[in-house]
């Protein structure tokens, strides 16, 4: 070998190390990113402090086993004069390798279903809030407890600038919501979660929760939050395109200042009610229907109306919007069998279906000039 290709070698090798030197100094800032999140709750507490036992006992395992293993390789090796041993049976040792696992086993078992069977334990809650997973977005009915009554739809507040690179993107992009939910700080919240269309997943690492949202049934777990602060989480189970966007923010408040929010909530629900038997003008119903159609549909249809098909259909120019106004209304209200097209009748209430089903047949290139009336809509309601 000559003495450039030795030169050429060891440079390399002296680059290969100060990579990885980089790399670990930037990784080192970064270490804190690498483990759970701080845990807001008893059970998640538990679940962090669980998934270090069991880190630890692997790690020592680990050196156990393989220190054995190399050191019978290095102290009995042939050129030392040893050789192979031949045996076929050894009560010992089998018993030993036997017992030894159980007891791991046991060790591990023992904590881990300890707080299993606290995730599953939703005995007296103190307030009980239903969650409806949607495509893509989250409804929340506060079913039992102070704030019952209280509904809202919860969806993705990121700006569609930053989502499609128009603009920086914010400190919480993609975790930020329109509506948070809002509970008080060391009360126990039942969680019932079920979904109107795919099977999602309300999950929220801080509080160690993570539930399946399954249509046709209702599953439930809770959580006590412990520290006043917001927290942040995403549906975790893949339920279509806008499967990433559909974050879930809860924020834990103290007792007075949740009665403040309860009140507050309440009154502005009564102000935002709408008179389903009103009649609106065309210039209204559209107004309306513009931020319903931004806010529900926008994401498959565009902002265009052009769409993305074929999984997405333009809405500008189709027969759905230039037809018979009862197919149109009844698709937004059940849906479309076989296709992304979700059911929107237990999403919004009648005046915003009026308003959207009017706005879609008087923009882009439609104009029908027809004013859907939210009793049009009640009256096909199933």
């Amino acid at each position: 070998m000559s003495m450039q290709q030795v030169s050429a070698r060891k440079m390399g090798r002296w680059a290969l190390a100060a990579g990885l030197l980089a790399l670990a100094a930037a990784g080192s800032a970064h270490a804190l990113e690498w483990n759970l999140q701080p845990a807001a709750t008893k059970i998640a507490e538990d679940i962090h402090s669980l998934h270090e036992y069991v880190m630890a006992l692997i790690v020592v395992i680990f050196f156990g086993v393989f220190g054995v293993m190399f050191y019978s390789i290095f102290a009995h090796r042939k050129s030392n004069g040893h050789k192979a041993a031949n045996f076929h049976e050894n009560t010992t040792v089998e018993i030993v390798w036997t017992v030894i696992p159980l007891l791991i086993l046991i060790g591990i078992a023992w904590p881990v279903t300890k707080t299993v069977i606290a995730q599953k334990d939703t005995s007296n809650s103190d307030m009980t809030i239903k969650v409806t997973g949607y495509q893509w977005k989250w409804g929340y009915d506060y079913i039992k407890g102070e704030g019952e009554g209280i509904s809202f739809v919860s969806q993705l507040a990121t700006p569609r600038d930053q989502i499609e690179g128009r603009a920086a993107k914010g400190e919480h992009y993609l975790l930020e919501v329109d509506n948070e939910v809002v509970v008080p700080v060391g009360k126990k919240v039942r969680i019932l979660t079920t979904a109107a269309d795919v099977i999602h997943s309300w999950g929220l690492n801080a509080f160690g929760v993570k539930q399946d949202a399954i249509p046709g049934f209702v599953r439930d777990t809770h959580f006590t939050a412990t520290k006043i602060g917001t927290y942040r989480g995403q549906c975790v189970e893949l339920c279509g395109k806008e499967h990433g966007f559909m974050p879930i923010v809860v924020r834990v408040v103290s007792a007075e200042d949740y009665t403040k929010w309860v009140d507050g909530e309440k009154k502005k629900m009564a102000a935002l009610a709408d008179d389903p038997t009103k009649t609106y003008t065309l210039d209204e119903l559209k107004a309306r229907g513009e931020k319903t159609y931004t806010a529900n549909c926008v994401a498959c249809h565009q902002a265009t109306g052009k769409g993305m098909p074929p999984a997405f259909p333009p809405l500008d120019g189709s027969k759905i919007a230039l037809g018979p106004k009862d197919a149109h209304i009844l698709q937004v209200l059940n849906g479309k069998a076989g296709t992304a097209m979700a059911a929107f009748g237990k999403q919004l209430n009648d005046t915003e279906i009026a308003a959207v089903v009017t706005y879609e047949r008087n923009s882009w290139g439609n104009k029908t000039g027809e004013a859907i009336q939210p009793a049009e809509v009640k009256a096909l309601r199933k």
